[in-house]
């Protein structure tokens, strides 16, 4: 009997669904009071320079994930108009703290992989996870 292939996500794709999938499951690890970035996010799913793929599956994926805790590099909130506004006032009833328009990075940001101080080996994760263990 033939295995009946996978269902396309809505866009058509079944990679991009994976890579999605991935990317939230990335998102969901983040902790209150901490931030990571959209490169940051993609990197640790697997997909490092997919900071913009990061941002669509952000598009799609409604108030299931803590959303406001991805930012722009630098520490810039990227969303404009009264979403943006949303963004910090979320942030700040988790603890996290700004300077002027930016989040104090260096004090809040999410290490997927931990400190890798002392030359420790990065944890893989995601698609190199997955591949490793085939």
């Amino acid at each position: 009997m033939a295995k009946k292939p996978k269902a396309p996500n809505r866009e058509g794709n079944i990679v991009a669904g994976s890579m999605f999938r991935d990317i939230l499951s990335q998102i969901r690890r983040i902790p209150r009071g901490k931030v990571a970035t959209y490169g940051d996010v993609a990197y640790a799913a697997g997909y490092p320079g997919a900071a913009r793929q990061v941002a669509w599956a952000l598009h799609g994926c409604g108030r299931t994930v803590p959303w406001q805790r991805v930012i722009g590099s630098g520490g810039k909130i990227l969303c404009a108009g009264e979403l943006g506004f949303e963004q910090r006032l979320r942030l700040q009833g988790e603890g996290v703290e700004f300077t002027g328009l930016r989040v104090r990075i260096e004090q809040h940001r999410f290490h997927f992989f931990g400190n890798l101080k002392g030359g420790k080996r990065k944890k893989k994760v995601g698609r190199e996870a997955k591949q490793e263990n085939r």
